[in-house]
């Protein structure tokens, strides 16, 4: 434990801190063009395809001048709701969810305005002109800001247009923000120092960045490494005072103060804020496990996995062929796996190894030195030519569409374990257990085999405890870009 000495810096070797704002601001101008562009398109192509779509017309073939005069007043109003909720937030931009949530109300009270506007004026604006501007140009947004905040992921993972962060914390609360941030590079906040607190000894090999200052630095060490963010994780104060004097410290600079509670991997819908005398009292919704095994996501799974097997029924056909040619064993492989609640049940896949792989897999494991769960490795010499293309693919797993309809899987959920797996889990890793077990899962979109034990099981818990739908769909949505793109497989 040493003591902390405050040394200026040279101002000269850090960049402006203010670079990366002017950055962010000349994005967002980009991005409003890009979304005045979409809307002119959309509106110009429901106004060429309105002839064919607008079944409420009396006379659908006779030129609408209205329809032409109200289209930049449509375009007009549309960006200004746009602007008024947020959508050019620097906050929300490339925010993922919220980001999409704002694009999509502003729609919705857009098109309320227009429908309302043209009921008080009386104005027999053609309907279906209105109904198709907002059918084609809402979701033309969607996909736009989804390409904007993709470019903006690259550029951040290449380091541009990051935050500068310096952390005000103990040991344990900077190291857990650093990885969670380092994690999700993307998100665009790099921690670049640490503070602690007064009267604290410092330790610095228990900080993932370098301790370079006391908390009442925190102001003057921004201005001199270019940092534009201070963010105060666990330990930074211990009294609302503390907190206090730390915003003051901050008052009139362009600083942004964030605050992180004692709270991981616990996704936004299940937070709620409610300041009550003075307290922002945070209500934290309980872990969504019960809903991951309620009705409405057994019904999704049957509709679903039905669904599913009739399509590839043509690809179920050909690799079973082809399997069969190979080497005449048998098509399926059949292992048992633990499920729901520890219950225990086959699980169904196309053979892509040879039939002796179980008996060669611990001769490999003491080569490899692996112990404890989850033994991945390349070039794998049990697996079989056709069994390496239907691995690369995933083929190899949709006769597990037999198990979800059999009700022992799920389309989305924490992959199956085997049994000595599951006897290596602690308490708290047991708790993927409270959910069927899926064909696809949070982990398998965030990496696949190149993730560590540990990052499975911490994506798993957190699919478990703030399990939704929404989410459901956007890992599908992810899967079919992973299992294409080859992330990770092997």
């Amino acid at each position: 434990m040493t003591a902390l000495e405050s040394t200026p810096v040279a101002v000269s070797s850090f960049p402006d801190r203010h670079r990366v704002g002017r950055r962010l601001r000349t994005m967002l101008g980009i991005n409003a063009v890009l979304d005045i562009v979409v809307l002119v398109a959309a509106v110009a192509l429901a106004w060429n395809l309105r002839l064919f779509f607008d079944v409420w017309s009396t006379n659908q073939l006779g030129p609408n001048q209205l329809a032409v005069h109200s289209a930049p007043y449509i375009v007009v109003a549309w960006f200004v709701v746009l602007v008024a909720q947020g959508g050019y937030s620097a906050r929300n931009f490339a925010a993922g969810a919220e980001e999409f949530r704002v694009v999509t109300l502003a729609s919705l009270i857009s098109a309320g305005l227009v429908g309302l506007s043209c009921y008080l004026l009386q104005l027999p604006l053609s309907r279906g002109f209105v109904l198709l501007a907002f059918l084609i140009g809402t979701p033309l947004l969607l996909m736009e800001r989804l390409l904007v905040r993709r470019t903006v992921f690259s550029l951040r993972r290449g380091g541009r247009l990051m935050h500068r962060v310096i952390a005000i914390g103990g040991p344990s609360g900077v190291s857990e923000v650093v990885d969670a941030l380092r994690r999700a590079q993307y998100v665009g906040y790099a921690v670049v120092g640490a503070c602690v607190p007064e009267g604290v000894g410092v330790e610095p090999e228990r900080y993932d960045v370098p301790v370079i200052g006391r908390v009442g630095d925190a102001r003057r060490l921004c201005d001199e490494i270019g940092a534009d963010t201070v963010l105060v994780a666990r330990g930074g104060y211990e009294t609302s005072n503390e907190l206090r004097r730390i915003a003051w410290d901050l008052e009139g600079s362009s600083i942004d103060l964030v605050v992180v509670p004692s709270l991981t991997d616990v996704a936004g819908p299940r937070i709620h804020m409610r300041p009550v005398a003075g307290l922002p009292l945070l209500h934290l919704e309980q872990p969504q496990s019960g809903e991951a095994g309620g009705w409405s996501k057994r019904a999704f799974d049957v509709v679903g996995a039905l669904g599913a097997l009739l399509v590839l029924s043509p690809l179920i056909a050909l690799v079973t062929a082809l399997i069969k040619l190979e080497d005449r064993g048998p098509v399926f492989f059949r292992q048992p796996r633990i499920g729901r609640d520890g219950s225990t049940f086959p699980c169904f896949k196309f053979r892509s190894m040879l039939t002796d792989a179980e008996a060669m897999e611990q001769r490999l494991r003491e080569q490899a030195g692996h112990s404890g769960a989850l033994f991945k490795m390349r070039d794998d010499p049990r697996i079989t030519r056709v069994g390496a293309f239907i691995r690369r693919y995933s083929v190899d797993e949709v006769p597990q569409l037999i198990n979800v309809v059999r009700g022992e899987m799920s389309l989305v959920g924490p992959r199956p374990q085997q049994a000595w797996e599951v006897e290596t889990y602690t308490d708290w890793e047991g708790r993927r257990l409270r959910v069927r077990p899926g064909m696809t899962g949070l982990w398998q979109v965030s990496g696949r085999s190149q993730l560590s034990f540990d990052e499975a099981i911490r994506l798993d818990l957190y699919y478990v405890d703030n399990w939704s739908m929404t989410a459901d769909l956007v890992i599908m949505a992810k899967t079919v870009r992973a299992v294409l793109g080859r992330t990770g497989a092997y």
